[in-house]
Parts: structure tokens; C-alpha cells; sequence
């Protein structure tokens, strides 16, 4: 619920406060007064698009601020957003420069107008004096009517089934359109994988076999190498072994004499086990190193087809394996994308699914459009339409679209006998606010919002359909926060909180004034909206009497 609006700066209001209450609340003043106004400035504290010009004349910025009672689901959209306090209020604020700059804020943390825009569909439902405009666009009935319906989630689970389909149909298509070149591009992957399947590449493979390679292809330097470093070691006469055996004999008698040297024999004695171990390794090579004509002959051709089949994929050698695997991926996507039954059947498949979801959306649509028309028949006839019909027509579509089976489209007949029109062909002005009202009123009690605005949709009714708009909007604030702009005093009598707007006009300037009135005050205010002085008796007991019949409803 909007519990306080601040304005400082905004078109012609210099500064404003107004606290308001729940139930029906109605503002009213003289043409140009500056009623919309108001209006004007919550649509933008609620994200709507700015520019310099709500900047009153010689002032540096215009500054919006809306108050809201915390509601379950708004609490947990902030604490998504990160703007979650200890409050358990909601505070939107709105800041524009005079070169058109804006920023956003909620709860002091800034906001885009996106995020703004996000929490006030959860704050506030705006009726503008001219909605009626959206009743004769087919898209905004239909999502009309699935709200009515309730019908949200078969809605998005026919958009989700049309894109299924649409994305298994685009498959299908695009597959047919290119089997001749699917059928080249397959042959020539299907030649190169059964080329790199007969080498049959492995990770690590290069790797080995160059080495393998490397060491037969140098076995007899291998042995002579094997040979000398033996010889250095343990060879009789200048082989390192016998040495250090000689230099640890001689340790050995000097450490006799002197214990000390002890630790000197034990590094000699490491020495000589260590040189020996290396002595009987580098044997054991030489030993099973061999010559091996055929192996090398083998490993020479494969070497060849690695290199030749890495140059025509133009990859290095190791990374043969890979792109053999990558290869082997793309042909077996290219059979799959080329396998027209197989998209054939998927294609059917997620059309079977769109036309069970339409279906499902379908009867929910069916069923809540004859209990929508009914409803907006019957307020039809209070609001001046007597014998004024009202129908809610599912048209066939040639096909099952994102939207459905049907397109949605509200149908009139004003009078008596009159054939059934879309909504807009009626001609009267009148005629469509009323109709627009009638679905105003009997689809807002829908709507999650704890707030609804209606900002003149009263124009072109009066009198007795007045009163009955009046009682209408005062009903539907019986649960919820109903605010009004309106120019009817059939309408104003019937709220629970009045305020009317002032426009003062002075050499220097022109301001626009909001106050509160009390009984005695709205007495005059309605007088002069009856048209008559608001100082007349037969004014004034005419306004009277219009509080008096609706405070006895």
C-alpha cells in the first residue's frame, strides 16, 4: 500500500507531502490544476522513462519519493536484489537533473529504472483514462484473459512446447534443405576418420615411439657409449673402482691410528657401493641393448603416416589423436543432423506436445471467457448500458502459436439488438470507458497488487453511472488501496479520503497545491464539481446529500 508520496521540484509543484490512507481515495481539483500530475510523478518513482522536462522552471532537479508497506512477495524480490533492511516499509525514490540525467534508488542503495520498474508491478495497478487502448490489442486481452484464468502456467508451458517445436521444425527443415551437401560433407569426414581409424592414433603414442625410434636407430653408439663409461668405472688399471678401493684401504689403516677419519672410510665405502650399482646397470643395458632392423623399419613407417596425416590436418604430430577424436564427434553430429527420420519423428513429437499444452490452455481460456463476459455484462448494465452485451471471443488460429490455439479478442454490444462488434469498433467515447471500466473493476480484484489507480477512467459518464462508479471503486477499496482522479462529484462523494489540487499563479510563477479536506471542505470541493457555486445552499445540500447516500451503503 503507498502510504506517502514526496514531490519537491516536479513540473509545477515546488514541494509536496501527502499521507494516504487504505481504502478509496480520490483527488480532485480544476482542469489543469495538476491532478495527473500526481499520477505522472509515481509512474516515474515507479521506473517509467524521464526527462528534464518534469524539472520545474529554475530548479536544478526534480525529486520523487514513494513510500509502500512491505508486502510477502516484495520482501522476498529485495532480499533477491540485495535491498533487504530492517524496515518493514518500502521506500522508491526517483532524482532527475535538468539535462535529463535520472537515478534510482530503493532503500537508499541505487537502483536501475529496470529494478524500479521490477517492485512497482508489485506495488501498484494503473488504469489510465484511456485504457480502453489496450482492450482492442489482441496480445494484451489474451494475457488479460490468462491472468482471469489463471492460466499462467499453461501459457508459458505452450511458449516453452512452440519453441520446442519451432527449434525441432527449424532442425528438420534446415536438414532437408541441405541433404545434398550434408551427403559431400559426410563422405568426405567418413573418408578422413577411416584414414586416421586405420592409423588408429593413441595419446601419448607420438611420444613413445619417437623414442623407441631414437634409441634403435643409435644402437651401436649406444654400446660403445655403454662400454667406455663401464670401463671408466671398474676398468684394472685406471678404472675408478679399483682406485677408490685403494684409497679406502689406505683410509682404513690411517683411521686405525686415528678414529676420526672413521666417517671419511664410510663416505669412500658409499662411494664404492653407489659407482658399483651404476657399473652393473650400465651392463645390464648393454646387455639387452640390440639390434632390431625390423622394429626400427616398423617404427620408421609409422613415424611416416604420423607425420603425413598431421600435415594434411595441418596439426602437429602429437595432437593427431585429438583431432581424430574431433573428427569422429563431427560425423557422428552430421548423422545425426542428417537423419531425417529421426527429425522427423522429433519434429511430430513436439508438435503432439504443443498441441496437448494449447489444448489444456485452451479449455482453462474456454472456460473463463464465458465467466469473464458475464462478469463485465452484469457491471455493464450498472454503469449505464442497460441490455448492453458483452462476450469474450476465442478466435482460431490456423495454427498453434506461442500464444496458443486462439487469439483473444472482447466483443460489444452496447444496445438492445445491436450486433456483437470487436471492442473497437464501437463508436462512443462514452461507450468504451464505460466497457473499459466494467474490465477495470472486474479484473482488478485479480490482480496481486495491494494498490489500484484509476486515473479518469470516469470520462464521458455521469449521473446515475457516476454514483455507480463511485460505489463500484469504493467497494473494490474495501480489501485493497483504491486511488482516483476524477472529475465527477457522484465519483468523490463516494471516497474515504479526499484531497484536491490548487493551482496558484503569481507574476513569478505558476504552483500546484495538494491539500486534505475535511467534511466541511469537501462539502464545497464536490459543490463546485457539481457545476454550481460552491457557496449555493442548493449546492451544498446537493453535495450533502450525494455523501449522505453513499456513507448509508
Amino acid at each position: 500500500m503507498l502510504l506517502h508520496l514526496h514531490l519537491r521540484d516536479f513540473v509545477i509543484v515546488p514541494e509536496l507531502d501527502i499521507d494516504l490512507a487504505a481504502g478509496f481515495t480520490v483527488l480532485t481539483g480544476e482542469t489543469g490544476a495538476g491532478k495527473s500530475i500526481l499520477i505522472d510523478a509515481l509512474k516515474l518513482a515507479l521506473g517509467e522513462r524521464a526527462d528534464s522536462g518534469v524539472v520545474r522552471a529554475g530548479a536544478q532537479r526534480a525529486e520523487i519519493g514513494a513510500e509502500f508497506s512491505l508486502n510477502p512477495p516484495l520482501a522476498a524480490w529485495l532480499e533477491a536484489q540485495g535491498f533487504a533492511g530492517q524496515s518493514d516499509t518500502l521506500l522508491l525514490r526517483r532524482v532527475i537533473d535538468a539535462q535529463g540525467k535520472s537515478r534510482g534508488f530503493v532503500n537508499g542503495s541505487p537502483a536501475t529504472a529496470a529494478q524500479l520498474k521490477a517492485a512497482g508491478e508489485m506495488l501498484v495497478d494503473i488504469h489510465g483514462q484511456h485504457a480502453y487502448q489496450g482492450l482492442v490489442r489482441r496480445e494484451v486481452v489474451t494475457h488479460l484473459l490468462d491472468g482471469y484464468a489463471a492460466a499462467q502456467d499453461e501459457a508459458r508451458a505452450v511458449a516453452q512446447a512452440w519453441a520446442q517445436w519451432r527449434d525441432a521444425d527449424a532442425a528438420l527443415q534446415q536438414a532437408r534443405r541441405d541433404a545434398g551437401a550434408l551427403a559431400e560433407e559426410r563422405e568426405r569426414l567418413q573418408w578422413q576418420c577411416e584414414e586416421l581409424d586405420r592409423l588408429h592414433p593413441q595419446a601419448g603414442e607420438w611420444e613413445a615411439i619417437e623414442t623407441e625410434h631414437k634409441r634403435l636407430a643409435h644402437v651401436s653408439s649406444l654400446l660403445e657409449d655403454y662400454a667406455l663409461a663401464a670401463a671408466a668405472l671398474d676398468g684394472e688399471e685406471q678404472g675408478v673402482l679399483p682406485l677408490l678401493a685403494q684409497a679406502q684401504q689406505a683410509l682404513a689403516r690411517a683411521a686405525q691410528v686415528d678414529a676420526d677419519l672413521q666417517p671419511l672410510v664410510q663416505q669412500i665405502d658409499a662411494a664404492q657401493t653407489s659407482l658399483s650399482d651404476l657399473s652393473h646397470e650400465l651392463r645390464r643395458l648393454a646387455e639387452r641393448t640390440e639390434a632390431d632392423p625390423q622394429r626400427l623399419a616398423e617404427l620408421d613407417a609409422r613415424l611416416a603416416s604420423w607425420m603425413q596425416l598431421a600435415r594434411k590436418h595441418r596439426v602437429a604430430a602429437a595432437d593427431l589423436p585429438q583431432t581424430h577424436a574431433a573428427l569422429r564427434d563431427k560425423l557422428a553430429q552430421l548423422d545425426r543432423n542428417a537423419d531425417l527420420p529421426a527429425l522427423e519423428g522429433a519434429e511430430r513429437a513436439a508438435q503432439d506436445a504443443l498441441q496437448q499444452a494449447a489444448a489444456k490452455l485452451s479449455a482453462k481460456r474456454g472456460k473463463a471467457a464465458q465467466q469473464l463476459a458475464q462478469a463485465v455484462q452484469a457491471a455493464m448494465q450498472e454503469l449505464g448500458m442497460p441490455g448492453g452485451r458483452f462476450d469474450v471471443a476465442l478466435l482460431p488460429l490456423d495454427a498453434v502459436g506461442a500464444r496458443g490455439a486462439e487469439t483473444v479478442e472482447l466483443q460489444v454490444a452496447a444496445h438492445p439488438g445491436a450486433e456483437l462488434r470487436p471492442l473497437g469498433k464501437v463508436a462512443s467515447g462514452g461507450e468504451l470507458s464505460r466497457i473499459a471500466l466494467a474490465v477495470a473493476v472486474t479484473t482488478s480484484a485479480l490482480q496481486d497488487t495491494d494498490t489500484l489507480i484509476f486515473d479518469e477512467v470516469d470520462a464521458g459518464i455521469g449521473g446515475a453511472v457516476a454514483q455507480t462508479v463511485g460505489r463500484l471503486l469504493r467497494k473494490l477499496g474495501s480489501d485493497r488501496q483504491v486511488l482516483a482522479v476524477t472529475h465527477l462529484a457522484q465519483v468523490a462523494a463516494c471516497a474515504q479520503q479526499h484531497f484536491a489540487v490548487r493551482k496558484i499563479s503569481s507574476a513569478q510563477q505558476t504552483a500546484s497545491l495538494l491539500e486534505a479536506l475535511d467534511l466541511s471542505q469537501r462539502r464545497s470541493e464536490i459543490a463546485r464539481m457539481l457545476g454550481g457555486n460552491a457557496q449555493s445552499s442548493a449546492a451544498l445540500e446537493h453535495a450533502r446529500e450525494l455523501l449522505a447516500a453513499c456513507e448509508s451503503r
